[in-house]
């Protein structure tokens, strides 16, 4: 595993929240069987529990427990340059303690297949989903780029992961995995 992943894991295995790139912004995340890190995840956000967050997997394989069976067998594979996010059935890891923090107010837990390859490194090297939120305070604009990444959040996450975004330009787009409803159109 490369330093930089291997860092970033570390920090994660810790308890702790990191800043990293994703396939079309920069994004902020912990591992999501942690509820203090999920707590403070959110904290440093400034974001409503309500919302939820998104589980970023390396593969399908990774979300086995966090996504129904049903479900995890449907998921599509992974596409990076137009990457979505899926709104599906939540598993038995997802428990009454993880629930509100990971699916909000909602019924359904948002997954998606990691098409960075900093992000999809992170993950493999976790063996487990990481969540994913956008790396801006709500309701500001997300980190453009890196100077305003570490200029934004080194103080409050444990570890900036070193990488670009993409190949997607912007936020994913987020249908519901049992019928394909777009939710939320991509964003450039």
């Amino acid at each position: 595993m490369r330093m930089p992943v291997r860092l970033a894991v570390d920090a994660l295995v810790a308890g702790g929240v990191i800043a990293y790139p994703t396939e079309g912004v920069f994004g902020l995340g912990c591992l999501p069987d942690e509820p203090r890190a999920l707590a403070r995840l959110l904290a440093i956000k400034e974001r409503d529990a309500a919302k939820g967050l998104i589980l970023l997997a390396a593969d399908a394989g990774h979300l086995a427990g966090w996504v129904a069976d049903d479900d995890l067998d449907r998921l599509p594979p992974p596409a990076p340059a137009a990457p979505v996010t899926w709104l599906a059935s939540p598993g038995p890891r997802i428990s009454p303690l993880l629930e509100p923090l990971l699916m909000g107010r909602h019924a359904t837990v948002a997954v998606r297949l990691a098409g960075n390859p900093v992000a999809l490194a992170i993950c493999r090297g976790a063996g487990m989903p990481v969540t994913s939120t956008s790396a801006n305070r709500s309701g500001r604009p997300v980190a453009a780029n890196r100077y305003l990444l570490r200029r934004g959040f080194a103080g409050l996450v444990d570890y900036v992961a070193p990488g670009d975004c993409g190949p997607a330009r912007g936020p994913s787009e987020i249908r519901v995995l049992a019928t394909g409803a777009v939710v939320r159109p991509a964003r450039a």
